[in-house]
């Protein structure tokens, strides 16, 4: 956890720098409590880093491709010269992200995401695939992450400004 907060203080911080007056001097101490609230709901103290990545991947302000290819970066496993995603990092990556709806009330079951590794790996014979099957598996929008590119539109519609005015 003092990784953890450690490494958000100097997001935040750089971020401060480079955005001067438009980050919350809390914004490390709330982004450590929401990080707390769900990947350590039982009080052990320990998140693991991947979840907490998972979590800052899927919150920030990126492009959704840039997010997939993280994802992919983070959970997959190298395997001779190209990384691949099996189905137990597919179903820890979608665990991890799943606490983010949890946080309010909105998860789903593990059979959600076992139907949604079922699906990814639908007609591959591998037991793991590459990162293209990955990103066109989530292009496709599986139910489980719907959220995921619903908040994206909606925060990217927040910056659109049209010069038209209403009678």
């Amino acid at each position: 956890m003092q990784q953890i907060s450690r490494m958000l203080m100097k997001l935040f911080q750089r971020a401060r720098l480079e955005k001067p007056g438009q980050v919350d001097p809390r914004a490390a101490e709330f982004t450590f409590s929401l990080l707390i609230a769900m990947y350590d709901r039982s009080g052990t103290g320990f998140v693991k880093m991947r979840s907490a990545a998972a979590a800052l991947i899927a919150l920030s302000g990126d492009t959704l491709l840039a997010k997939y290819r993280a994802f992919f970066q983070f959970y997959a496993v190298p395997d001779g010269k190209v990384p691949l995603i099996t189905r137990s990092a597919l179903r820890s990556l979608l665990t991890d992200l799943n606490q983010i709806p949890a946080i309010v009330g909105e998860s789903c079951t593990l059979s959600c995401v076992e139907i949604a590794t079922h699906d990814c790996f639908h007609g591959v014979l591998n037991s793991a695939i590459v990162e293209e099957k990955f990103l066109s598996w989530l292009r496709s929008e599986p139910a489980v992450l719907l959220w995921l590119p619903t908040c994206y539109r909606l925060s990217a519609t927040e910056m659109v400004s049209h010069q038209a005015r209403c009678r």
